[in-house]
């Protein structure tokens, strides 16, 4: 019953959170323009919204695909997690995509849909292992939300080393977790 508890509770918070950690590294170097707070609201909100969306699709179609697939949507969901996990970790080393000038609303909204597209295939995930729909879109939204708010004010004093480490450790994350939805008890 207590890993149960576990599984349902803190796995969708800590996802979240590792998924949040992009949006942060990526706000980082948005956040060097000297942005004002009401700016530095908006941008979060805009960065939230899609880690919203996104998940929340991710989860119905896991739900779906659960029933059907059965014993095998466990192994599944654990093997995206390992993989997306895998993809941020790498993609870290890729320096030139973490470099943004002047932000304009194109290029926010192209960069919140961009960061906030592997929470689908982790809503998928998510999905497929049962996860409590409101809750998880909660932690997911908010989390990304205060993490790019938080990484738009640390931008504004530090320079992008921050955010390679930041997106590592999310990808870290993913897999730990899908190692233990694989292996775990």
């Amino acid at each position: 019953m207590h890993g149960a508890y576990i599984i349902d509770h803190y796995t969708p918070i800590m996802m979240a959170f590792a998924v949040g950690l992009d949006a942060f590294s990526v706000s980082l170097g948005i956040g060097m323009a000297r942005l004002r707070l009401r700016q530095i609201f908006y941008i979060g909100c805009l960065f939230g919204l899609p880690h919203i969306i996104f998940p929340l699709l991710g989860l119905l179609l896991g739900q779906k695909l659960s029933s059907e697939i059965g014993h095998f949507a466990l192994i599944i969901g654990s093997l995206l997690l390992i993989t997306i996990g895998l993809q941020m970790i790498f993609s870290s080393f890729n320096y030139e995509t973490k470099q943004v000038s002047m932000p304009t609303i194109s290029r926010l909204l192209m960069l919140a849909l961009t960061v906030s597209l592997d929470s689908f295939p982790i809503g998928l995930s998510l999905g497929l292992s049962g996860a409590k729909i409101f809750m998880t879109l909660m932690f997911f939204g908010l989390s990304s939300t205060l993490l790019t708010c938080l990484g738009l004010l640390i931008g504004r004093k530090v320079h992008f080393f921050l955010g390679v480490y930041s997106e590592m450790l999310g990808g870290s994350v993913l897999c730990a977790f899908g190692l233990y939805m694989l292996f775990g008890p």
